[in-house]
């Protein structure tokens, strides 16, 4: 079956990026989705939802993509896992692709924090006030997106640099300094000698 016809026919729930920290290789950590909170969609996922798909496909089974677009690959997901909060996921941008570096970018600015999970529902049931309750989804893949469904989880930290790196920049961001304020002193040095 082609991609599109299986991308067309795939749910998707929206939660927002609680990453704690963006690392400068593209790596972060989070959560896809959090169980029991109804979503916009009025979607609530429940613990154990996604059990069998993370044990028949494992992590490197469930793709990462970008705004759910099958031609959008942007990096692989290293670790996925129910916790009591909910579906926890680590993961590495592929930085030697131009979207997963726009993406890495766009995280670190705050531009983006939301992801998104794409699945089919195997076993849901009525959940009172006009919600359902998704008992069994059938993973495939989790998205970076620009608006989550799940307002309540939101970036919490994004990491610039570290270490060694922490230091380079300090010593750029001096060397800059340094150099504008000679170029200021020389332009004052050479109005005064007119």
């Amino acid at each position: 079956m082609p991609a599109k016809a299986i991308a067309l026919r795939l749910e998707k729930k929206y939660a927002g990026l609680t990453v704690e920290t963006v690392t400068p290789d593209g790596s972060f950590s989070g959560y896809a989705s959090l169980f029991g909170e109804v979503d916009l969609g009025k979607d609530a996922i429940e613990p154990g939802a996604f059990r069998k798909s993370l044990r028949e496909r494992g992590a490197a089974g469930i793709r990462m993509l970008w705004q759910h677009d099958p031609a959008q690959p942007i990096g692989a997901w290293t670790l996925i896992r129910e916790d009591a909060r909910g579906l926890y996921v680590e993961g590495r941008l592929a930085t030697g692709a131009a979207k997963a570096r726009d993406v890495l970018e766009l995280l670190r600015q705050g531009a983006v924090d939301g992801l998104s999970i794409g699945f089919r529902t195997a076993k849901s049931g009525p959940g009172g006030r006009g919600t359902r309750r998704i008992f069994e989804a059938d993973l495939w893949e989790i998205s970076i997106v620009t608006f989550p469904m799940l307002p309540s989880a939101r970036i919490g930290q994004v990491k610039y640099v570290t270490g060694a790196a922490a230091s380079d920049a300090a010593l750029a961001r001096q060397l800059r300094l340094a150099a504008m304020s000679l170029k200021h002193s020389t332009r004052c040095n050479d109005q005064k000698g007119k």
